[in-house]
């Protein structure tokens, strides 16, 4: 029995509509992918860059996510935080974070290393610096955007939010931290070093390139139903 004609034309109707709206959420993933493409290009070339001296919080605050600094200073190990929770080879842990106090007299956070989770107080004594004036080289981290409250009673907080973690101190903190790559004179072995960050394209690609085929999957449903409805409507010879 065929299809009545009304029913056909709803068919076209839903078929294209739903084609459309995939069609539409592909291109936005690709517009996705192209940003998060930009991102990634911006901090390549940010940290391939050659390393600026930075002798306070303001000089820290003039520069861009992921360039390449060299700052001097003494780690005001009273300060200290752990960042809860962060994860290294698949190992639980948490980032040691150490203010380094500048010249000037204001700070800039330094994310010294991943320690075991059962070091979960700081400072961490087991991962205390071995000389406090030093001068380290890293890049620029910015705060991550989910904010945290000041440090707990044991020093832990849940993010880096320099703004959080500077409430209790003295002195001006820059709103980027530093990630530590090399220290003059050397870094003791513990808090193991943390690499960059991965930079990946995401599942942008492949969100939509399903999308797309939700679009095409839709439209040959559409055309196969009604071409079977033709078939059916087709009078015998």
């Amino acid at each position: 029995m065929a299809l009545p004609q009304g029913r056909r034309v709803v068919i076209v109707v839903v078929a294209i509509a739903v084609a459309a709206a995939c069609v539409a959420l592909g291109l936005w993933q690709l517009r996705r992918l192209d940003e998060r493409r930009a991102a990634n290009a911006a901090v390549v070339d940010a940290r391939s860059g050659p390393a600026v001296t930075v002798r306070s919080a303001d000089d820290v605050s003039a520069l861009a996510p992921y360039r390449r600094v060299v700052a001097r200073g003494t780690y005001d190990v009273q300060g200290e935080v752990i960042v809860y929770g962060r994860a290294l080879e698949g190992r639980p842990g948490h980032h040691v974070v150490t203010p380094l106090v500048l010249e000037d007299g204001s700070a800039v956070l330094v994310i010294r290393g991943w320690v075991p989770f059962e070091m979960d107080s700081a400072p961490v004594q087991a991962a205390a610096p071995s000389f406090l004036d030093v001068t380290v080289e890293g890049f620029l981290v910015p705060a991550e955007p989910t904010e945290s409250p000041p440090p707990d009673t044991r020093g832990v907080v849940r993010t880096l939010d320099p703004d959080a973690i500077a409430e209790p101190l003295p002195y001006d903190v820059a709103p980027l931290a530093l990630q530590l790559e090399a220290q003059r004179p050397p870094r003791s072995a513990t808090p193991v070093p943390v690499g960059p960050p991965e930079l990946s394209e995401g599942p942008h690609l492949s969100y939509a390139i399903q999308w797309f085929s939700f679009a095409a999957i839709a439209l040959v449903g559409a055309a196969v139903l009604l071409r079977r409805d033709r078939r059916t409507a087709r009078p015998a010879p």
